[in-house]
């Protein structure tokens, strides 16, 4: 009986990953389907799975290479510069734009995972990403710098500023530091590097 339980469990083990992933992805696709091609299912009389993330994908692909043109990035930047100017607005759409730009932009921001010692007489510590070294635009003294601290089982976060003493820069993948930060230390890291290729230590 209790060989039966294990084979169960190992069967639950490699099967579950894959089960939910493809449920999530099934009923994201039946989602996005829903909200944008109701009209268009009743014109034709019948559904075309993942039609709607195929016309996302285009579009967003197609925003991105007209985002790169000549003649109509200066139209680009106009939109941009007044969506950032417009009261309330603001705060809203560039958050969201700065928050994406670490993940996808050119200058990606989470690129320096550090060990935070949470107070010099405790042993605990945290592991999180340095995100600004000049904190000088908040009144905030030198020798502290910003530092991003995940969840985990979650897409979120907090910010610390913290003393740069109390930071180790951890020699490794700042991608795979993120994975094993999400969930909850679950996950096992395999790079030893971050994206730079340069030692952590010496970006602080």
């Amino acid at each position: 009986m209790n060989k039966l339980i294990r084979y169960f469990l190992q069967g639950l083990l490699l099967l579950s990953p894959v089960a939910i992933t493809i449920y999530a992805i099934i009923v994201t696709f039946q989602y996005i389907d829903g909200l944008l091609l109701q009209d268009l299912t009743d014109l034709i009389g019948f559904k075309i799975p993942g039609l709607g993330i195929i016309i996302i994908v285009t579009f967003i692909t197609l925003i991105g290479v007209l985002g790169s043109s000549i003649l109509i990035r200066p139209m680009l930047n106009s939109i941009d510069e007044f969506i950032s100017r417009a009261p309330l607005v603001k705060i809203i759409y560039t958050s969201i734009k700065d928050f994406m730009s670490a993940f996808v932009g050119k200058e990606k921001k989470f690129t320096e995972p550090v060990l935070v010692k949470m107070s010099k007489d405790s042993d605990l510590e945290k592991i999180g990403f340095v995100t600004q070294h000049d904190l000088s635009a908040l009144g905030i003294e030198s020798g502290k710098v910003a530092v991003y601290m995940p969840f985990s089982y979650a897409f979120s976060g907090s910010l610390f500023i913290v003393p740069v003493e109390n930071i180790k820069p951890l020699n490794t993948n700042s991608t795979e530091v993120m994975k094993f930060v999400v969930s909850a230390g679950v996950t096992s890291i395999a790079g030893h590097k971050n994206e730079t290729g340069v030692d952590p230590s010496h970006q602080l």
